[in-house]
């Protein structure tokens, strides 16, 4: 272990007890949860000021990281511009600048002209001028193209502020109202409505409409959404002829629509709310085209009629398919979309309307390697024969392609450039799969450097895992990445169940009373993994973060001795407290995701693998565990508590450390020169702990 020259931090204990079906949990840190304490910021600046003591010793190691992953950056570079409404819009970025800026031209008919003038839509660096933390929300052009909408938030804790910018001036208007989420433009480019959310569970419950030149307290409330599990949204058809109007809970939704004409109208329901379904719309000459899972988990797509939407009109498009989980469905005039999942890994298909609402030829587009990510990129016109998608590898930088859609013709429009002399040939991956203790096979991404991997079980390890939400590990390029694979660390991503590479059945199996199921797996991948010489079984290191959090504390409970090395970010560690305090943001609404601990079945369940709640006196790996004080998320008090506990029990010497972004939310840094300078510091503790020269 290195050694630091201040010793570690001890929190004061004050025991806590909660007792709820006939059992106790006593929490010695609850005192914690004042963020005004003096007592707690100087707690939190000692484990800081700890972690860098031990970390000092990495400090060349870390400034080597981060100039070898800038160097693989094109710090000046431009976007593919797209087309709306007969302006392109592209994003810039410059060299020592933290952050984008949004750009737009006039366009020459359907063609990019770099000869007209550039326009500044939005940059960010003079946004964050001054401040610590700039990110942006939502951000939206009116129909006019004179007016952007657009949302900020300069401390980390996802509360946005709405500004209106007059695009011919520069200038924001006095328009402005606070802890805003979605935006829309009806079609007089007047009319504003936004969501916002509740200023304790930070549900967004409200939607309202706003006229330009307005004060915020004349805007009206057009819904409140009162059950606690909902969260409402408002959007447009890409056509642009309907306001449309989402409530969602993780598990069920509803949808409302409002012709963009006619804006001090009445929404209109499509279909009422039905337990355990989920339904999305959009609009193409008069039919409401709309992706469910009403008789499925896989989802189907249907058509109604704008004037009788419900479900008794709904007339079959698309069918389930029972291998392939729907996952997408964009409609254009004169042909859609479909995005959809085969063995996990994603594929599109474009078909062809033909005799007005039928659907003709159908075109798969194709990928060549074992092991990728693609999706729709920007498609905002509703009128074009051409549809644009992305494309990337874990060994393929990202690329824009834009495919003919009546001759099926991909072309590369670009390409990330990887400067810093940066070979695709030096890397290679693989699609393996590992076999769960039920017998399911969970499929695993691997990523390494061909010239230092011969699967003799000598290389390190790195094991990335998510597994919850139903959401896929994206399986995507990285240039900072290139930094440990040049070292001869292998890397895998591990597609455990919770996630949703596999659709809904997928996410289900990883859920609520089966949520056991994401930690037994990735257990299970690692062993194999090992067992198949993909790394040596003493050098394995494993990283997730906020839900992906709650999976390292899990498994590192469960099998300590199975890992060297843990980074854990922004950790979901204290389920129990969490998930029994209904003030707390998302809570209610997650009880779809993990249970209700009221629930006596859910308590048990939910308490067998709470990572705080079942940390044990013993040997633990190597810990880097990171947070920020203004997360929303996961509240900062929940991996300080975690690591406080951690360190009263923990009978070796391995590191355990701390480290508190003072001025930063769920994502950490927001500028990208920051940002890049905490993964070299989270490289550097791998590094060292896997025993990797520098």
């Amino acid at each position: 272990m290195t050694q630091s020259s201040i010793t570690s931090p001890h929190a004061r204990q004050e025991p806590t007890p909660t007792t709820l079906h006939g059992q106790t949990l006593e929490d010695a840190y609850r005192w914690m949860r004042d963020k005004s304490s003096p007592e707690l910021i100087a707690y939190l600046e000692a484990e800081n000021a700890y972690t860098k003591s031990v970390m000092a010793p990495t400090e060349a190691l870390q400034a080597k990281l981060y100039a070898e992953m800038l160097s693989h950056i094109k710090e000046t570079d431009v976007s593919v511009p797209f087309r709306d409404r007969g302006w392109f819009y592209y994003v810039r970025t410059v060299e020592g600048r933290q952050y984008p800026i949004h750009c737009r031209r006039l366009g020459t008919g359907e063609k990019f002209d770099e000869s007209q003038p550039e326009e500044i839509v939005l940059d960010v660096n003079q946004l964050a001028e001054g401040q610590p933390f700039m990110a942006v929300g939502g951000m939206t052009v009116s129909p006019d193209g004179f007016m952007l909408a657009y949302s900020t938030d300069n401390t980390g804790f996802r509360q946005y502020t709405l500004h209106v910018r007059d695009l011919r001036t520069g200038k924001d208007l006095p328009d402005t109202a606070e802890r805003v989420g979605s935006i829309g433009w009806a079609a007089d480019s007047k009319t504003l409505f936004y969501t916002t959310e509740d200023e304790v569970t930070k549900r967004h419950d409200h939607v309202f409409r706003h006229r330009l030149g307005d004060s915020a307290a004349q805007d009206v409330v057009v819904y409140e959404e009162k059950d606690e599990r909902f969260n409402v949204g408002v959007d447009k058809t890409r056509d642009g002829k309907y306001l449309l109007m989402e409530l969602g809970s993780h598990t069920t939704s509803e949808w409302w629509f409002l012709s963009a004409d006619t804006p001090e109208g009445e929404f209109h329901l499509i279909a009422p709310r039905v337990e355990e379904q989920e339904y999305g719309v959009d609009h193409r000459h008069g039919l409401f085209y709309i992706r469910t899972n009403d008789v499925g988990k896989n989802f189907r797509v249907v058509t109604a009629p704008v004037e009788s939407p419900g479900r008794e009109s709904w007339k079959e498009l698309i069918a389930l398919d029972p291998e392939a989980p729907l996952e997408g469905f964009d409609v254009f005039e004169s042909f859609c979309v479909s995005s959809r999942r085969r063995m996990g890994l994603p594929t599109l298909t474009l078909t062809e309307f033909v005799a007005g609402d039928m659907l003709g030829e159908s075109r798969e587009i194709r990928f060549p390697e074992p092991v990728y990510s693609a999706g729709t990129h920007a498609n905002p016109e509703f009128e074009t024969e051409r549809f644009r998608y992305s494309y990337q590898s874990l060994v393929s930088p990202a690329s824009v392609y834009e495919v003919d859609v009546r001759t099926g013709d991909s072309t590369l429009l670009k390409q990330q450039e990887v400067p810093g002399g940066f070979d695709p040939a030096l890397y290679g991956s693989e699609r393996v799969w590992a076999e769960a203790a039920d017998g399911v096979k969970i499929p695993v991404s691997v990523v390494y450097r061909r010239d230092s991997f011969k699967r003799d079980s000598n290389n390190p390890l790195y094991i990335y895992g998510y597994g919850s939400y139903g959401y896929p590990l994206p399986i995507g390029f990285s240039a900072s990445r290139l930094s440990l694979l040049d070292r001869g660390v292998v890397i895998a991503y591990a597609h455990i169940r919770g996630g949703g590479e596999m659709g809904d059945s997928w996410h289900d199996a990883g859920k609520m009373m089966a949520k056991r199921n994401t930690f037994s797996d990735f257990i299970a991948v690692t062993e194999q993994l090992v067992a198949k010489g993909y790394g040596a079984k003493d050098r394995v290191a494993i990283e997730g973060g906020s839900a992906g959090g709650l999976l390292m504390g899990a498994v590192v409970n469960q099998r300590p001795d199975l890992f060297r090395v843990v980074l854990s970010h922004v950790p979901f560690v204290d389920v129990m407290n969490t998930m029994l305090d209904a003030s707390l943001p998302l809570t209610v609404a997650e009880y779809e995701e993990w249970g209700n601990p009221n629930e006596a079945e859910a308590f048990e369940y939910m308490l067998s693998y709470s990572p705080y709640d079942n940390l044990t006196v013993g040997d633990y790996p190597a810990m880097l565990v990171k947070t920020s004080l203004n997360d929303s998320q996961v509240m900062y008090w929940e991996p300080a508590k975690y690591v406080a506990k951690l360190r009263t029990l923990k009978t070796n010497d391995t590191p355990l450390l701390l480290h508190i972004n003072m001025d930063a939310g769920h994502g950490g840094a927001s500028g990208r020169y920051d940002y890049l300078k905490e993964i070299a510091f989270d490289y550097a503790f791998l590094l060292r702990e896997l025993g990797v020269e520098g």
